[in-house]
């Protein structure tokens, strides 16, 4: 039996060890734009008329990732991937996005990135647009339609809300459920709206434009973004007095609809509105970083700032072009599509202790990869079932590979695949798959095949399609892209099922795999 001096002596040891081992583990915070295109960045794109002087210096003290993509070419799935390290479209979610008052997207009984940072000894939190759904008590039956909420009465606002991010690992959230756009316009606290609906608010302003729809006495549409970070950087601040490493989450709702640049913001851009709003973003990204540095915890942070998709007309392309500037920068297209805008997005990594040199990198990422990515950094373990197609990125960040990824899978806002190896891409539509043209309406009138397929290496603004010339690769492509939906997984692992999709043979592929003898 052990004497009490010796008893005490074996707890102040296992006390002083986890503590050793909480401080050799990195901070992480992970930042999510929303509708930022590659070519906003002045780091990403030499001919950008906006500057972002503070992300420019994130990425030149860290690294620049130049072929980074969102898992869809909007916000819902690209959340759903980075949250669970598994595409959107194996989820009952196939399109489109949810509405500010959808039920809870994830089951919450699958593994998340969160689960595997709180397994580690991390306190986790999410701040900011969470956009995968809740599930908030309805006092008359739930809306038939979840994106215009308008009346003031459906949702009973004191009753918890339930199934959020508190639900799939997270200790601490605070946030608003769908874009900016969408109501209800609350905020919800672990469960709790913060303050019930006073009012209905509408804006039909193009850029500034949100939904009608109840709208809490604490809530102001231009003070959401402002807001979150000042929570970020107190959260931040009360982490850094402790001893236990955090994980901080932080999904913007800006620059996303409504475009609404605080007064200090407005004109600085010499562009527009959108142009403003980037550039209050990036300013924002200096407040972090400056309340990083401010607490001593700088180094051993990793601070990920990304887009969840591109660049939205909702921006002004057509402002922005009169004064020569493109978001998606040399790429086609825009959010929603298919095309490399509408999902290649910023991805800078600031790391001083965990990147072996600074610098750029090209090197294939996609958003689902921070699971497998924080899971090797941590020393943790995947469960068989989960991160189905997250790649760790670690390697390339301490400069032992260039390359990590096999193939990505590329996904529109209406359904349409896309799928990546090497530099060859391959589309499974005729257009855009979006909101670019040719839309999937404007090419019902046009004669066009049913697939695309662009070397990128030469063709980077995807302007020629050389699927005719290349059926081999067109073969390769199209049996690689199989193989990861009927596997239920594009990363090695026993086969796993998705939900209500099995094979990728929709009826206008029929004659295509007729002749490509697949």
């Amino acid at each position: 039996m052990l004497s009490l001096r010796n008893t005490l002596i074996v707890l102040l040891v296992g006390v002083l060890l986890n503590t050793l081992l909480h401080a050799s583990k990195p901070n992480v915070v992970y930042v999510l734009a929303d509708d930022l295109g590659w070519g906003d960045l002045s780091c990403n794109n030499s001919d950008s008329k906006i500057q972002t002087p503070h992300l420019d210096k994130l990425a030149a003290a860290g690294m620049r990732f130049t072929d980074a993509h969102s898992g869809s070419g909007v916000c819902t799935p690209t959340r759903y991937g980075i949250v669970t390290g598994r595409y959107s479209w194996r989820s009952r979610l196939k399109s489109g996005v949810l509405g500010g008052a959808s039920m809870h997207l994830i089951d919450t009984n699958r593994y998340t990135v969160a689960d595997l940072m709180k397994d580690q000894g991390y306190h986790t939190a999410m701040i900011g647009k969470w956009h995968l759904g809740w599930d908030f008590v309805f006092s008359k039956g739930a809306p038939s339609n979840r994106f215009d909420l308008k009346g003031g009465d459906e949702i009973d606002y004191s009753q918890p809300v339930t199934n959020g991010p508190d639900a799939l690992g997270f200790d601490y959230y605070y946030g608003h459920c769908g874009s900016l756009d969408m109501a209800p316009y609350v905020y919800v606290e672990d469960g709790r709206v913060t303050a019930p609906p006073n009012r209905i608010t509408v804006n039909a302003d193009y850029k500034g434009f949100w939904r009608e729809g109840p709208t809490g006495s604490d809530f102001d549409h231009v003070q959401v973004t402002p807001h979150f970070v000042d929570l970020a950087c107190e959260y931040i601040e009360e982490q850094s007095k402790t001893e236990q490493p955090f994980f901080l989450y932080l999904p913007l709702p800006s620059p996303h609809t409504p475009i609404l640049p605080i007064e200090q913001f407005m004109g600085t851009s010499n562009t527009n509105f959108y142009g403003d709003f980037v550039r209050q973003v990036d300013w924002h990204m200096g407040q972090i970083m400056e309340t990083l540095e401010r607490n001593g915890v700088a180094d051993n942070t990793i601070f990920v700032f990304t887009s969840d998709n591109g660049c939205s007309p909702r921006a002004g392309f057509e402002e922005l072009e009169q004064v020569g500037h493109k978001p998606g920068g040399i790429y086609r297209g825009n959010k929603a599509d298919a095309y490399e805008a509408g999902h290649r997005v910023p991805f800078i990594v600031h790391w001083p202790k965990g990147i072996k040199k600074s610098g750029v990198s090209d090197a294939t990422l996609c958003l689902t990869d921070l699971m497998a990515t924080m899971a090797d950094i941590t020393g943790a373990d995947i469960p068989a079932n989960a991160g189905e197609d997250s790649v760790s990125f670690l390697p390339v960040l301490q400069g032992t590979v260039k390359q990590v990824r096999e193939g990505t899978v590329h996904h529109s806002i209406n359904g349409s695949f896309a799928i990546r190896k090497g530099h060859w891409k391959l589309m499974l539509c005729p257009g855009s798959g979006g909101w670019s043209y040719p839309t999937p309406r404007e090419t019902r009138d046009l004669d066009l095949p049913p697939i695309q397929l662009f070397n990128l290496r030469n063709d980077p603004s995807e302007t020629t399609n050389v699927y005719a010339s290349n059926t081999e690769k067109v073969k390769e492509l199209y049996q690689l892209l199989e193989t990861y939906v009927e596997n239920g997984r594009s990363t090695p692992g026993p086969r796993l099922s998705n939900e209500g999709i099995t094979e990728i043979d929709p009826a206008q592929f029929a004659s295509l795999k007729t002749e490509l003898g697949l």
